[in-house]
């Protein structure tokens, strides 16, 4: 922890934003245990995908812009508006009385999420010097793995025990809490100036990411890949996506400015960052289906099943921060962490009806192990190489890669285990005999005992190319950290002379 005048401050400071990356990244796998239950109370069953998508698209794409409004305008107060913006969210969507309603609510509340973890991780980058950020990345990183694993378990706890509404009440003290905090004890620079905003730029960046995140979620679930509209949405993502670069160089003050991709270190975190959010949605969200369906455990159950990837996850981040700060040095640490990984991935291939919950712990453990040592690596080693005027788009670029990486992950994966699914039901059940629609825990169990038998193993067997294509693509993140270029620690928030 910081030393000298100032150290208590920034403790009280660092300790609001963790509340605050907290409720980030909870919020986007918490309401997945819960969606059984909300279809069920408020209907619109066809509209279920919505209630997660919205509020990925809304974060995903407003991302950069936060992190641009701080660099111009201070952090503190962009800061400030985005917590607002998550909890009049949080509020409306706890007292939704229909589909609508909750999408729409869970849309405002990604505009404010998209805020929270960019502006706070840039914030860390205002008042700690990169030597001593280790540490602290390192327990950012901890904070956010931690409540990816628990979202789930949380949403099941309030499911079983109180009601689906809590998952979203539960934000609104956590958030004022770090609202008045953050307002008592941190100040931006003092310096304003006046600044062109990249009205064009902003438009382009947020319409082809808000193409690409819709393509990926709604592409083999609400829509076939190959119907008009996922057409339609992957051309004009694409065709905004390249006329962006064109628009910045024209750009007075650039959104997410050209010279970030001129930057070896930017761009090989950002593709390492993109695969890393493949492999840690993917993992996270078929694990538990594979304990509620191969296992038959409840949601609450599985959730509390997932504690050995939150544990190792949690481990190492930490450690690889303080070690960081120590030594100084970052680059082993995500060459480590995506060979760990990588094989952790490996061995979660090999899960099926008769791995023992040892051996399943085991598994998840080491792939929380390697995630630990990379995530907010990466994040350090981008910040250490830019200049304190574009700390906040450089930022919010690097998660940016990451959270797209997540939606892709789980559409491609959700496509492969679709697609074998049916393959090896088609195989396995007799002629004329078809396995359930869905795959609710509740109708799975509901099926008569040999045909619950054909379709568990089924499904386990459907699983296995899922974490082998999600060993494949950890090769590839093992691979690409080797190029990523090491920048000796500053010891100052200033940026380092040429």
């Amino acid at each position: 922890m910081p030393t000298g005048p100032g150290a208590p401050r920034k403790r009280v400071i660092f300790s609001a934003l963790m509340l605050v990356v907290f409720l980030a990244s909870l919020d986007q796998t918490i309401v997945s245990t819960a969606l059984p239950t909300i279809v069920g109370d408020l209907g619109g069953l066809s509209h279920l995908s919505w209630v997660v998508t919205g509020y990925l698209l809304a974060a995903t794409v407003t991302g950069p812009l936060y992190g641009k409004f701080g660099d111009l305008y201070g952090r503190k107060g962009v800061l400030q508006v985005a917590i607002v913006l998550f909890l009049v969210g949080s509020a409306l969507c706890g007292i939704s009385q229909n589909m609508a309603e909750l999408i729409s609510f869970r849309s405002l509340q990604g505009l404010g999420a998209g805020g929270l973890m960019v502006v706070a991780i840039a914030v860390i980058g205002d008042i700690i010097p990169p030597r001593d950020r280790g540490r602290y990345q390192g327990l950012f990183g901890a904070v956010f793995g931690v409540s990816t694993v628990v979202g789930p378990l949380l949403g099941g706890f309030f499911v079983d025990n109180l009601s689906w509404r809590w998952i979203f009440y539960i934000n609104l003290p956590v958030g004022a809490l770090a609202f008045a905090i953050i307002g008592a004890t941190f100040h931006s620079r003092p310096e304003r100036v006046q600044h062109a905003i990249d009205y064009l730029g902003a438009v382009l960046l947020a319409g082809g990411l808000a193409c690409v995140v819709l393509f990926t979620s709604l592409g083999g679930t609400t829509y076939a890949w190959g119907s008009p509209a996922m057409v339609v949405l992957i051309v004009a993502g694409v065709a905004l996506l390249a006329l962006f670069p064109f628009a910045e160089r024209r750009a007075a003050e650039p959104i997410l400015p050209l010279s970030l991709f001129r930057s070896r270190i930017f761009v090989v975190s950002s593709a390492i960052g993109f695969i890393i959010g493949v492999a840690l949605f993917g993992s996270v969200t078929f694990l538990p289906l594979f304990l509620q369906i191969v296992r038959g455990k409840s949601p609450t159950s599985s959730g509390l099943q997932l504690t050995p990837m939150m544990a190792g996850l949690l481990v190492t981040s930490i450690a690889s921060g303080q070690l960081i700060s120590r030594l100084g040095r970052y680059k082993v640490f995500p060459i480590v962490g995506t060979a760990v990984m990588t094989g952790g991935m490996a061995l979660l291939a090999q899960l099926n009806v008769h791995t023992t919950a040892t051996a399943t712990s085991l598994y998840m453990l080491v792939v929380g192990l390697g995630l630990g040592m990379v995530m907010q690596v990466l994040v350090l080693a981008v910040q250490n190489a830019v200049v304190p005027s574009v700390m906040g788009v450089a930022t919010s670029g690097s998660i940016m890669f990451r959270q797209i990486g997540g939606s892709v992950g789980i559409a491609v994966f959700g496509a492969i285990f679709a697609n074998r699914l049916h393959v090896n039901l088609a195989k396995a059940l007799p002629p004329g005999v078809h396995g359930p629609q869905t795959v609710a825990p509740a109708t799975v169990n509901a099926l008569p005992p040999h045909e619950h038998s054909i379709y568990v193993h089924a499904f386990s067997a459907s699983l296995h190319p899922v974490f082998l294509v999600g060993a494949v693509v950890a090769v590839l993140s093992f691979a690409l950290t080797w190029f990523l270029r090491e920048v000796p620690l500053r010891r100052t928030t200033e940026p380092a002379t040429a």
